[in-house]
């Protein structure tokens, strides 16, 4: 509930992180961003592992926001976002235009 409130109540999103490159590190996970959803909605790598959202929805932009903005992705149809998780934690994230499209990284 906390990130609907966060995400719903910002009238600007925070400044976008840039992109890690997915050929350099250790991509433990893959994120599809379509059908207004992300697959899988959860997650579990371990700390220095990173995640990828890949986005195919078509026409329909989306983003990728960290509730804690350590990761912020630009708004695409297609392409890819990739977030290395340095820190343990459990990381709540949703798509700031679709307060409905809601995941979570854990890093254990």
């Amino acid at each position: 509930m906390l990130l609907l409130v966060v995400l719903s109540g910002c009238s600007s999103k925070p400044p976008v992180v840039p992109s890690a490159d997915a050929a350099s590190v250790d991509v433990a996970a893959t994120i599809t961003v379509k059908d207004m959803k992300f697959t899988p909605e959860s997650v579990t790598i371990k700390p220095g592992q990173a995640v990828t959202w890949v986005f195919d929805d078509g026409v329909v932009k989306h983003d990728v926001v960290a509730v804690d903005a350590s990761f912020v992705s630009e708004m695409m149809t297609q392409g890819t976002y990739t977030h290395v998780f340095t820190e343990a934690g459990s990381f709540d994230y949703g798509c700031s235009p679709h307060p409905r499209m809601l995941g979570v990284v854990t890093v254990k």
